[in-house]
């Protein structure tokens, strides 16, 4: 009995631990992204660079030598989506539960389509645990689980199954973390 409660109550309190660690980091950080653009650079106070040709033509037609990252994304760039829980699959055999995998998914996605994602969510969650549970049943986590060519059918099926649901914004799915817990 103990040898069952202990791997489920390590479970538990590794996934509270990252629940917790969740909800932390969605609270905090240095996540400006709501400031007001138009109050961008007013720290200043002064006239600092009034007489500058910052922003003109006239400046832009002085090459200075290429161009500059402003740090922004731009529009070509794809944006990741990571999926709020995580995937818990139990690896059963003979009848009983030998081990637990325990993954964490983003999703690559065409540039300003992440609300498709957390729209469509159940679904996606849906086909990605069906994909999963395939994969454990075909032996998928049994061994070196995490070697390359073990892992590149599991992550080809969980790109066709983003795709299935999200249509063509899905361009890829990540696995992000994976841990295997053995009873």
């Amino acid at each position: 009995m103990i040898r069952i409660l202990i791997p489920v109550v390590l479970l538990l309190l590794g996934l509270g631990g990252g629940l917790a660690a969740g909800v932390i980091s969605m609270r905090g950080g240095g996540d400006h992204h709501g400031e007001d653009p138009a109050a961008h650079g007013e720290m200043a106070g002064d006239d600092h660079g009034a007489g500058d040709a910052h922003g003109t033509d006239d400046h832009a037609a002085n090459d200075h030598g290429g161009g500059h990252d402003d740090g922004h994304m731009h529009s070509n760039d794809p944006e990741y989506v990571r999926l709020n829980n995580q995937f818990v699959v139990p690896i059963v055999r003979h009848g009983n539960v030998r081990s637990m995998v325990v993954l964490s998914l983003t999703l690559e996605v065409a540039p300003g389509r992440n609300e498709a994602v957390f729209q469509r969510e159940p679904r996606l969650r849906d086909a990605f645990l069906r994909v999963m549970f395939a994969h454990a049943n075909a032996g998928g986590f049994d061994g070196s689980f995490t070697e390359a060519a073990a892992m590149m059918p599991l992550r080809e099926a969980l790109r066709e199954a983003a795709i299935d649901v999200l249509g063509e914004i899905a361009m890829d799915v990540l696995i992000v973390d994976i841990v295997r817990q053995d009873a």
